[in-house]
């Protein structure tokens, strides 16, 4: 019987190239969807999926990250005395509960899999989810609790996968299919961002993973792969064949937020959801159709 899953990465070491010149000072975790830094929507979906330890991989400049989950007395007691509690209580529901979430340093941008390595001693010999904080999911349940309900039934390793455009995969990792049933894919192989012409499908991992402990060695052994970087879908790779790997389908819709236009389409689409602000957005967007 597998190891349930009880911890969570969040590699937020990054520079956030692609969002500049906003991240020039501000972490690319902090920018916000609507009201919430994209990093909190990583953190609530870990949150209802049943994740007790949250292990974020930081660099130099991201001390914002642990101010925002930290607990604010002087805000706190401003809006107390001033008699705004609706904020109180949105500031209070970022907090995480003291001794369950840490802090570790990548010190040198040496890529993905070196930031979940970066992970090892606090993650142990147990088996973790890894989320993507610039990737946000929006269904009910979330996807990295489709993902642990996968998990139960089939153990391994496990990675939530989409179907895209032929001429898109040399921008993710892709599948070597073995045997797909329309949701799970078990898998052969993987290849980190191949040309369209050398793509084995065209299933491409996005930002949520389920990994077994021997990940954190087969890391070390993991050479710079695409990018000059330690590519974390090559550390798998090496695992395939000696542990179950499986791609998971996901019901919702994905926002990439590293991308400018995917961090607007997130904007407008979570916006709209809401009963205060849906009215005001319309509005102002079909002033501009």
């Amino acid at each position: 019987m597998s190891k349930p899953v009880r911890k969570a990465v969040f590699p937020v070491a990054g520079l956030g190239t692609r969002s500049l010149p906003a991240t020039k000072a501000v972490p690319k975790e902090m920018l916000t969807v609507v009201d919430k830094p994209v990093l909190q929507y990583a953190v609530e979906e870990a949150i209802e999926a049943g994740i007790e330890v949250f292990v974020f991989v930081t660099s130099r400049g991201k001390t914002a990250l642990e101010d925002h989950f930290d607990q604010h007395f002087e805000l706190y007691e401003t809006l107390r005395k001033r008699g705004k509690e609706a904020q109180l209580k949105q500031s209070q529901a970022a907090e995480l509960p003291v001794g369950k979430y840490l802090f570790v340093r990548q010190p040198v941008p040496l890529g993905l899999g070196h930031a979940v390595w970066c992970a090892k001693e606090a993650i142990g010999d147990e088996p973790c989810a890894v989320l993507l904080p610039d990737e946000v999911f929006r269904h009910t349940p979330n996807v990295l609790k489709q993902m642990l309900a996968t998990y139960e039934q089939r153990g391994g390793n496990l990675v939530a996968v989409r179907e895209v455009p032929a001429a898109d995969t040399a921008k993710y990792g892709i599948l070597d299919v073995e045997h797909d049933d329309g949701t799970v894919a078990t898998m052969k192989g993987m290849v980190e961002k191949p040309k369209p012409e050398e793509a084995p499908s065209n299933l491409s991992i996005v930002g949520r993973y389920v990994l077994q402990p021997e990940i954190f060695a087969a890391i070390e052994k993991q050479g710079p792969g695409a990018g000059n970087e330690i590519q974390l879908t090559d550390a798998m790779a090496q695992l395939i064949g000696r542990q179950p790997f499986a791609g998971v389908r996901f019901e919702g819709d994905r926002f990439d937020c590293g991308d400018k236009a995917g961090f607007v389409a997130a904007n407008i689409a979570f916006a709209l959801e809401r009963d205060d602000l849906a009215p005001k957005v319309r509005e102002a967007i079909a002033q501009y159709l």
